[in-house]
């Protein structure tokens, strides 16, 4: 088969879908792979990096469309990628269409075939592709969180750790998994109060053993959010539906009750978000303040640190490129787990949520596929 990787376009996406050891993989079982010029130049992968590891290199996203039979990516593909999309190409990559019409509407338009690495299932019913950067996310947002509490960016001033004498800030978790873990052993590790909300106990007793003491345990619900967001310090938002748009479990009027300068990010943007008042930003731009509360929703955080996000992604999509790439839509019949990652099949929304959610009828993905 003959893949193709453009570089990523997204505001300050630095990321790419395959570094140079995922090529040489590729060449080595008889496949092609283009390259375009410079798509790994921003974590350091140069032309020749993926030249020595058998890739060709092409000048243009156009080419690499034009030519592939499947694209690898790290982003949702952007209007104009979109548009060079065409019937019977396989598309792998980050989607999150539930919050997104134009793109599921570009993707049906396609007739491609478009799997979504975040609703890629194992047997135990996790979600392997999203998980390695909800890692980095969910350690980013308290990274992020910290700087958006200084006074400089909009914050109350508070230090997450405190000092003797003076108390640590509060953190609140908004989810307990694979975000909200992360996001805990961070604030942690940096001496902050930490409570975590999530309503399966099971989750909340693994974080309770885990941590013991050091963090709070509480069930989430509208009147524990209601008491614990209050007097919040920073809020990180990591809730998730498996390919449905996220819940808004924190409203307008919860942010009315926390102090000026009291921070919330918001990890779950690329499902729509699950704070009342979250829009999507970009690190360009990555901040703004509402009810005199900071936000930080940046739809793309793991791109912050692009290289070690890449080399994470790449440790856990290979095995499942070298699965298309080798059997290409059988690949699909043989494996239930990775047929959960189709979201659109030649003009049909294959995943329930997202049909759900943006009012297309849905076609199972066994019922598109003729299995």
């Amino acid at each position: 088969m003959r893949i193709g990787v453009p570089k990523e376009i997204k505001n300050h996406e630095y990321r790419v879908g395959l570094v140079p050891a995922a090529v040489l993989e590729l060449v080595r079982r008889g496949h092609e792979v283009l390259v375009e010029h410079d798509a790994g130049t921003g974590i350091n992968l140069f032309d020749s990096d993926y030249e020595q590891a058998g890739a060709s290199i092409v000048s243009t996203a156009a080419e690499v469309f034009e030519r592939a039979e499947m694209i690898v990516k790290v982003k949702e593909p952007q209007s104009g990628e979109r548009q060079m999309l065409r019937r019977g190409q396989l598309l792998f990559t980050y989607l999150h269409l539930a919050p997104d019409p134009d793109q599921t509407r570009d993707l049906v338009n396609s007739g491609a075939t478009c799997i979504a690495y975040e609703t890629v299932t194992d047997a135990r019913g996790r979600l392997p592709l999203l998980a390695p950067m909800s890692e980095v996310a969910g350690r980013l947002s308290i990274q992020a969180g910290a700087h958006c509490l200084e006074k400089a960016s909009g914050g109350s001033g508070v230090l997450l750790g405190g000092v003797p004498g003076v108390p640590p800030a509060k953190v609140v978790v908004i989810g307990g998994g694979v975000v909200g873990y992360n996001a805990t052993r961070m604030a942690v590790g940096l001496g902050a109060r930490v409570i975590v909300l999530d309503r399966n106990l099971d989750a909340l007793r693994h974080l309770d053993e885990l941590f013991g003491s050091q963090v709070e345990t509480v069930h989430s619900n509208a009147d524990s959010i209601q008491q614990h967001t209050a007097n919040a310090d920073l809020i990180i938002g990591g809730v998730l539906i498996p390919g449905a748009a996220a819940p808004k479990l924190i409203t307008r009027e919860h942010l009315r009750q926390m102090n000026p300068g009291s921070v919330v990010v918001d990890v779950a943007i690329d499902q729509g978000g699950c704070f009342e008042t979250s829009h999507a930003t970009t690190h360009d731009n990555p901040t703004f303040i509402e009810e005199d509360v900071v936000h930080y929703c940046v739809a793309n955080m793991p791109g912050a640190v692009a290289r070690t996000s890449t080399f994470a992604l790449n440790h856990a999509t290979l095995p499942f490129t070298l699965r298309l790439a080798d059997h290409g839509l059988k690949a699909l019949h043989a494996d239930v787990h990775l047929r959960r990652g189709l979201n659109v099949h030649q003009g049909q929304v294959t995943y329930e949520e997202v049909a759900h959610d943006l009012g297309y009828e849905f076609v199972s993905a066994e019922q598109a596929l003729g299995i």
